[in-house]
């Protein structure tokens, strides 16, 4: 099927619209690609729902903005059989309260005319699961299609940062051994929201700031114990987890803030490697995360492993968690599972999603 996924993840820049072919298992070709960015104005309305849930307040207007900016990325691809629609996240909270992504998959398939599958993540929650992260399936395929022989790590950079460890001699993603997956900590997050109120920009472009300062290592001197880096996978974090770091950083300059918060992303991930089965033999890095070269310089360091962009095995990293759920749209079509132990905890293979026809 030619199935046309979309995101809009916690970076909250725009939406990522792209087709991938799938049967739901391999992947055979992908398609165009688009990004419907979202005014600052629109960010201001998605930033002031973060940490709502349903019938907290209301979300009206955030949620008219999710749908009808997705529409207008439906609306450029004229082929796609299927939509996989993600939603906006705005909290998430697995053990208490749940998950909630804001965005009505059933509207927007009475509007665009596309069967559209949506909700992906309450069935995992449902079934003792983080809901989170639902891309590994995805990694696995992703694995098998550039012919992978050793475990490899795939590292997802958006908002809040998360790791696949894929052993591509798996029978199946659900299958014991094959995947490890989890949140490793802040991704772009805490990076983004300083500069953002140090220097009105949105991120660091390609860490060119953090560049110019200094780590202050007291700063990150307690990272290790950490109550979230402490517990064993799988796991799963809000954006707004690690937010008091920023606090911690307030009295830095610019420059060394920015370094201390790259520092302590970077150092979050390769904490998060004391979890592989054993070392990943490279790291494959995707999201806007991938495009900042000081944070890719210190998980090199860090890692002790190649760390490169996703580009280097032929993928697209602005672009592969949108066609994650294209790719998951499929599967949830198929009965196939989207989540497992292994990535969410979910006491069983769960295949999540509701499906809803125009």
């Amino acid at each position: 099927m030619r199935a046309l996924g979309l995101m809009s993840g916690t970076s909250m820049d725009g939406v990522d619209a792209a087709i991938v072919e799938t049967d739901g298992v391999d992947i055979a070709g992908f398609g165009p690609s688009a990004f419907i960015p979202f005014t600052p104005e629109e960010r201001g309305i998605l930033r002031a729902g973060l940490g709502m849930w349903p019938g907290e307040t209301d979300l009206g207007e955030a949620e008219q903005l999710v749908r009808a900016r997705h529409a207008e990325a439906v609306a450029k691809f004229e082929d796609a059989e299927v939509v996989g629609f993600h939603g906006q996240t705005l909290a998430h909270d697995p053990a208490g309260q749940g998950t909630h992504q804001l965005g009505r998959g059933d509207l927007l398939a009475r509007e665009t005319g596309r069967r559209t599958v949506w909700d992906f993540r309450t069935a995992d929650v449902a079934s003792g699961g983080e809901g989170a992260p639902l891309v590994p399936f995805f990694h696995f395929a992703c694995a098998r299609r550039m012919g992978a022989a050793r475990p490899l790590a795939f590292l997802n950079l958006g908002g809040v940062g998360n790791v696949t460890w894929v052993d591509p001699s798996a029978e199946a993603p659900e299958a014991p051994g094959g995947l490890l997956a989890f949140d490793t900590g802040p991704g772009n997050a805490l990076i983004d929201d300083f500069v953002h109120e140090r220097l009105g920009q949105g991120f660091d472009a390609g860490g060119l700031v953090a560049a110019k300062g200094r780590v202050d290592e007291a700063v990150l001197a307690d990272l290790e114990r950490h109550p979230y880096l402490q517990r064993p996978p799988p796991k799963s974090l809000d954006r707004q987890d690690f937010h008091d770091y920023l606090a911690r950083v307030g009295h830095l300059s610019t420059e060394d803030g920015a370094a201390t918060l790259t520092a302590l992303t970077a150092a979050c991930v390769a904490l998060a490697a004391r979890h592989f089965p054993i070392p990943a033999e490279r790291w494959l890095v995707c999201g806007g995360g991938r495009h900042n070269r000081t944070l890719l310089g210190a998980l090199g360091r860090m890692t002790n492993a190649p760390v490169e962009p996703c580009e280097v095995a032929g993928f697209d990293g602005d672009m592969l968690e949108a066609q994650a759920f294209g790719y998951l749209a499929v599967r949830v079509l198929r009965g196939l599972p989207t989540s497992s132990p292994a990535t969410t905890g979910a006491r069983l293979p769960v295949s999540g999603g509701r499906i809803s026809d125009p």
